[in-house]
């Protein structure tokens, strides 16, 4: 700022502070009048946005943070259920990194050409649980009509929304194979996404849920009563891929670093299974 400018500022200042003296300007006014110092310039912003199934939510934060800590750089993660957010990267969203919780939101976007196809890979595998409050009576649910009728009595079933919500297709499909669906689908709460379906039960507002085992591992309010069948749904599979947006050599080297073993810890200790196949 020149000279001419600071003494004007500065002669304003005076003139305002003495009007306030004289009974004309109220001193909190004449202070406010002063210019605002300059605005700090916008944080950087993160070199990686990643799309991601909402139960990777503790594992990833935590990969994340040890990425920053490796590399300075910061990402960027966007959580929720895994088709919802195929339709997103579909319609244009800024994604450099897709990570679903089951193979067809990841085939969708390869049918559509928006994954790098030659980066796709099957990363991660889960288990699918029934949980109840942790206060609740007893640690275990039979997994037949009358096990759900006695735990749920005038209470909902929470789980993800067969629709849009992986959790909830290998709930369907596994309440199916146990000939339980027509029984207890009446009942059910469908959420729109498995940590939705998950704090539910926390809350103790639904008596029972399904989640994913790392769901459970997650949460210090639910208590994991039954564990469904390998074979009553499809395996669990968490795929990976760049996008076909994706630019640069920063997302390719995230890739790299969740495909590897410093990353398979921060999983592995949520109860994730690390998958080497692609």
């Amino acid at each position: 700022m020149r000279l001419t400018s600071i003494r004007k500022l500065a002669s304003t200042r005076r003139a305002l502070l003495a009007m306030a003296f004289s009974g004309f300007l109220s001193p909190a006014l004449a202070l406010d009048a002063t210019p605002a110092p300059a605005v700090a310039p916008a944080a950087k912003p993160a070199s990686v946005t990643i799309f991601a199934a909402a139960s990777l939510k503790n594992a990833l934060d935590e990969a994340a943070a040890l990425w920053k800590s490796r590399t300075g750089e910061d990402v960027s993660i966007s959580y929720a259920a895994s088709f919802p957010l195929a339709r997103q990267i579909e319609a244009g969203a800024p994604a450099d990194i897709f990570i679903g919780a089951d193979v067809e939101s990841m085939a969708y976007l390869a049918d559509k050409k928006l994954i790098a196809p030659e980066t796709r890979k099957d990363l991660l595998g889960n288990e699918l649980v029934l949980v109840a409050p942790k206060s609740a009576a007893g640690d275990s649910v039979a997994l037949t009509k009358e096990g759900f009728a006695a735990a749920l009595k005038d209470g909902r079933l929470s789980m993800g929304d067969p629709a849009s919500v992986p959790a909830g297709k290998y709930g369907q499909a596994a309440l199916t194979k146990l000939g339980l669906w027509d029984e207890v689908q009446g009942k059910a709460a469908f959420a729109d996404s498995v940590r939705s379906a998950l704090l539910f039960v926390s809350r103790g507002e639904t008596p029972l849920g399904i989640v994913y085992a790392t769901d459970a591992k997650a949460s210090p309010d639910v208590k994991i009563v039954a564990r469904f069948p390998a074979d009553s749904h499809k395996p669990i599979v968490y795929p990976i891929a760049l996008t076909a947006a994706a630019k640069g050599e920063a997302p390719k080297k995230l890739l790299a670093f969740l495909e590897g073993p410093e990353a398979a810890k921060a999983f592995e200790k949520q109860g994730f299974v690390i998958l080497s196949g692609k």
